[in-house]
């Protein structure tokens, strides 16, 4: 087993440090008794009751939840469709374009992508809202979506398929059947993705929202512009408690997969 070295160790301590460091000092703020963030005045649960009770941060809140799930999703159905077409078509008059327009605002700045949705709902008159936000949500997650599929349906053996054809099932059914239980994870792995990057945007979500609807990360930018409030410090808390529990579950989950995984093989092999 090769050791690590002084170096390795400093890097990677300080690496840790300097990412995780400002969220421990954020949560142990969160219990502070005094309205002043950067004062300790004693423990105290204070502000996640008063959280509770915020009207404002619980509206942006499921605002934001309800465009995460609903963009994830038509993300997710349209990026995988755009990934099945790109691997499974062949080449097409127009390809290059399609799969151009697809994978654009992987590297298109934030700014413009928001600044030319925002263009595009005032030349159609569509008033911004929720369905404002969705749609701009939609646009720049589903890229997300179809690159994370794609990489899946490279590998796909396609055989398999075709034995499901030459048994008599439709195009449609052999999809439904086979290809998707199989791309399955690639598939709720972009659904993932799509939904954490709806949380998280900010520049996109302020071009497209309006006054009846407002997410939680402009919420809280707001607020900070302000001052932070320890209410702030709770609410990133709780955003980080609810991260870090899905992400041990999902570790969990799959380390029983692979272990599940292993011993079927194990036995297909002794028997």
């Amino acid at each position: 087993m090769r050791r690590l070295s002084w170096f390795n160790v400093t890097s990677l301590t300080l690496g840790l440090a300097f990412l995780y460091l400002p969220m421990v000092v954020l949560v142990i703020y969160s219990f502070n008794a005094s309205k002043l963030v950067t004062v300790w005045a004693g423990f105290s649960t204070r502000w996640y009751g008063e959280l509770l009770h915020n009207e404002a941060f619980l509206d942006a809140a499921w605002v934001t939840l309800k465009v995460a799930v609903v963009s994830s999703t038509m993300a997710t159905v349209l990026g995988t469709m755009a990934a099945y077409v790109l691997v499974r078509a062949g080449r097409f008059y127009g390809r290059t374009l399609f799969s151009g327009m697809i994978y654009a605002p992987l590297v298109m700045p934030e700014v413009i992508t928001g600044l030319s949705l925002l263009l595009l709902f005032i030349g159609i008159g569509l008033d911004r809202g929720i369905f404002t936000i969705i749609l701009a949500h939609t646009t720049f997650s589903m890229c997300y979506v179809s690159v994370v599929v794609s990489s899946r349906l490279v590998s796909f053996d396609r055989a398999l398929e075709e034995a499901a054809l030459d048994l008599g099932c439709t195009p449609f059914a052999a999809f439904r059947l086979v290809t998707l239980p199989i791309i399955a994870p690639a598939v709720i792995a972009g659904w993932l993705l799509a939904f954490t990057l709806s949380l998280d945007d900010l520049v996109i979500a302020s071009f497209a929202a309006g006054p009846s609807a407002t997410t939680l990360p402009i919420k809280i930018y707001s607020a900070v512009r302000l001052g932070v409030s320890p209410e702030i410090n709770a609410l990133s808390t709780i955003m980080i408690a609810i991260v870090t529990i899905g992400v041990i579950t999902a570790s969990l989950l799959t380390k029983r997969a692979a272990v599940r995984r292993n011993a079927e093989e194990h036995a297909a092999d002794r028997a």
